[in-house]
């Protein structure tokens, strides 16, 4: 591809499916972004790679990359105490059977997060349909989101925004902390086990403020940072294309579409991320396999 066509082209880096906490099948992502599009996305589901192959496959009779990703949940320490943070890995290969076997003991320990969830909401008074709920589920990637959308369609609250607000964000009548975390650091390391990119997902949403905690992840081996994100403003995307020039850092970014969000059915390809990111990520992966 030349330099003059790329220019033109964008690219959605961080898109969730229903094997995860997403609404749309892996079909209707690709073809949704094919429809905008686009020159490539990321399937980034949460602890989970098993949408790959499908989106590979549809995505096979069209002209859009897939770049096999996932997202992953980690924990820090900020301002002595724990703090979630996700680490995304592109490039993976998603077909180890290390990182699979580390993918299980994740999943299992969010099914039991999940049935702990479930019996906290229904002593908060907000029961689920027992057997709807984790038949629709089946063997997903669970996450509380699924919870929030549930409460959603059982009309037990207004909003996703209400069911965290009142039963599942920290503090609150169901929430129950992860199982099965581990640090950033071995988020880092699991990623670059996998052949991956590590980078570090909406940093709006942590310290980003703190340099030291950034140097310290780029000497376990973090390479970038999502500088563009759907929650995200104009001088947040600066701030953080500026951190990572200033850390030599690829910039990444995408919708972290998880499904509609407010108004807007899709919001694939809502931010404009130049192809340029593909390239970055292609070039160090190259000198990764090259190594």
């Amino acid at each position: 591809m030349d330099n003059v066509g790329a220019a033109n082209l964008y690219v959605d880096m961080h898109i969730h499916t229903n094997y995860s906490d997403g609404v749309f099948a892996p079909k209707e992502v690709v073809e949704y972004a094919s429809k905008m599009k686009l020159a490539a996305i990321s399937i980034t589901d949460h602890d989970c790679v098993d949408g790959i192959d499908e989106a590979l496959e549809i995505a096979s009779k069209t002209g859009l990359e897939i770049v096999p990703g996932i997202e992953l949940s980690s924990e820090v320490i900020l301002d002595s105490q724990k703090s979630e943070m996700h680490i995304l890995g592109y490039y993976i290969d998603y077909k180890s059977e290390k990182l699979k076997k580390t993918l299980t003991v994740f999943r299992k320990a969010r099914y039991e997060r999940a049935v702990e969830i479930f019996e906290k909401l229904k002593k908060s008074g907000a029961e689920l349909k027992d057997d709807s709920f984790f038949k629709k589920i089946e063997d997903k990637v669970i996450g509380r989101l699924h919870f929030a959308k549930a409460l959603v369609e059982e009309k037990l609250v207004g909003s996703v925004n209400e069911a965290f607000q009142r039963y599942l964000s920290k503090g609150k009548l169901a929430y129950v902390p992860t199982k099965c975390s581990i640090s950033a650091h071995n988020a880092i390391k699991l990623i670059l086990n996998a052949g991956g990119i590590p980078v570090m997902a909406h940093p709006y949403y942590i310290h980003y403020n703190d340099e030291n905690m950034f140097k310290s992840f780029i000497k376990d081996g973090l390479m970038g940072i999502e500088a563009w994100h759907i929650k995200h403003s104009e001088n947040t995307v600066k701030k953080f294309l500026s951190l990572a020039e200033k850390f030599n850092l690829i910039a990444t970014g995408g919708s972290d579409c998880h499904g509609p969000h407010k108004k807007e059915h899709h919001i694939i390809g809502k931010m404009r991320v130049p192809y340029s990111v593909v390239e970055n990520l292609k070039r160090i992966k190259e000198k990764m396999v090259g190594s």
